[in-house]
């Protein structure tokens, strides 16, 4: 419409501010709203279509970052009270990629404080809400990056993805959700949760936008030395409708005991029309899932604990004064992180400690190769592996929050993919007697995002999911 000159970026970026008027105080996904900036991008780049000039996929077109993802002049806190008035002078290198596209960057998104948590409840500053259902959790820590794009105040969003952060939240806000391959996309300017599963990937509301926009943040980065230099190539190519000979693999371990039953029978329905498109089921076994979830939540919070070091009143953040060194440290560490992160710094440290070390976190590290061995003995068999996104719809908020087990337990399907550092995606397929929706996760070998996107777009385009909209502020 841009280009055909139907519209201007400028209407456009009205039309989704005034959006944002309008749901925002119901959803609450932002945490800072950039509105001049964005509306002096939109009339930038119609001056450029004015001018005849042609313009890329992304230009113009509003979109919204996680606020783990530094962005150079505007605050970046983490959903954390530490960062509350920190404001990053460089940019992160998927922002250097995306502003080169000159979109509109509408401002940052609520997240789990540091990106620990499923529900975006653990934000310090507001909860998020689920589009679909305002007594719901959108999902997380991506929360608020899936909850704009399902509530129109965003047409696409970067989040991150550490045991399931995109995946989950795209699955309980009914998007597109991409966690690419480790490696794929830069980590340098993300603020770091845990460095070996952390990636970036994109919410869309659908394929052909996911596709679009992991063309634009892929890539490798002199900058951070666990990219990828693999070429990079143009995932557009896999918006083809062929499934034919696809082989399709189910593991029995994914179909836990205790899965919402509405999500084990929309998940069977897509992949029973998988076989219809042409593809073939395979049974499998990923035997070390059970032991999956135990693995991330040693190494992810060990990884945590010493990341998180360099939050100490010292160098940058905030401080709260005490009589030496070492009570402001205590003081300002006690009074400004919140519970979820002191809870897996402390997890985490007691796993690193001294006596502990080789009985926790080095078991761990080797039951993580053994996961990644399972995935490389079942993709000798299958092309991709499919299984729910999350075990349940999107519970009601305070639900769960008392009992972070109970959270964790949230993340057995997507976790391993993080361990295993593999690329996946999830795509609605289906809602929930509620109306909640249901998402599809689709696993792929290391580097394979084209297959994924092929495989997620010929099921997309049998259905309709994607242009369903939740009904908020009146409207469609």
């Amino acid at each position: 419409m841009l280009v055909n000159k139907e519209i201007t970026s400028v209407e456009l970026t009205q039309d989704v501010l005034s959006r944002i008027d309008e749901v925002e105080g119901d959803v609450e996904a932002y945490l800072t709203v950039t509105r001049e900036e964005a509306l002096a991008q939109a009339e930038a780049v119609d001056k450029k279509i004015a001018a005849g000039e042609a313009i890329s996929f992304l230009e113009g077109i509003p979109g919204a970052i996680k606020d783990n993802i530094c962005t150079k002049g505007v605050k970046t806190t983490c959903a954390s009270k530490i960062l509350e008035h920190f404001v990053p002078p460089y940019d992160a290198t998927v922002m250097t990629k995306i502003k080169a596209e000159n979109p509109v960057i509408l401002g940052k998104v609520n997240m789990d404080e540091f990106a620990m948590g499923g529900s975006t409840e653990n934000s310090a500053y507001h909860v998020t809400h689920n589009p679909w259902n305002l007594d719901c959790v959108p999902g997380g820590s991506s929360g608020g990056s899936a909850a704009a794009v399902a509530a129109g105040t965003a047409i696409w969003a970067l989040g991150s993805d550490t045991g399931g952060s995109i995946r989950q939240p795209a699955s309980f806000c009914g998007v597109v959700g991409m966690k690419p391959t480790y490696g794929r996309v830069s980590r340098y300017g993300l603020v770091a949760y845990a460095s070996s599963l952390d990636q970036i990937g994109p919410l869309t509301r659908d394929v052909t936008d996911c596709a679009n926009l992991l063309n634009i943040i892929a890539g490798h980065d002199e900058m951070d030395s666990t990219s990828s230099a693999a070429e990079v190539p143009d995932y557009t190519k896999s918006l083809v409708e062929d499934v034919k000979g696809l082989k399709i693999g189910l593991p029995k371990e994914y179909f836990v005991e205790g899965m919402d039953p509405e999500v084990e029978q929309a998940v069977r329905t897509a992949i029973k029309k998988y076989e219809e498109l042409g593809a073939e089921v395979v049974e499998i076994s990923l035997p070390h899932t059970e032991y999956a979830i135990s693995t991330y939540y040693l190494i992810a919070p060990a990884e945590a604990a010493t990341n998180l070091e360099r939050y100490d009143g010292v160098s940058y953040g905030e401080r709260v004064d005490g009589e030496d060194l070492v009570q402001m440290m205590t003081n300002t560490r006690d009074e400004k992180f919140g519970e979820e992160v002191k809870r897996r710094i402390m997890i985490g440290n007691y796993a690193l400690s001294a006596g502990y070390y080789d009985a926790y976190y080095l078991k761990a590290l080797k039951v993580r190769t053994l996961v990644q061995q399972d995935y490389t003995e079942a993709f000798k068999k299958v092309d991709v592996i499919m299984a729910p996104t999350a075990p349940t719809p999107a519970f009601k908020i305070g639900e769960m929050i008392a009992d972070p087990l109970q959270m964790y337990l949230q993340d057995v399907c997507t976790v391993p993919l993080n361990l295993a550092g593999l690329p996946g995606i999830s795509i609605p397929c289906g809602k929930s007697s509620k109306g909640l929706p249901i998402g599809l996760q689709i696993i792929g070998k290391p580097l394979a995002e084209e297959t994924l996107i092929r495989t997620a777009y010929t099921y997309e385009q049998s259905q309709d999911y994607h242009k369903q909209m939740p009904e908020l502020g009146g409207k469609h």
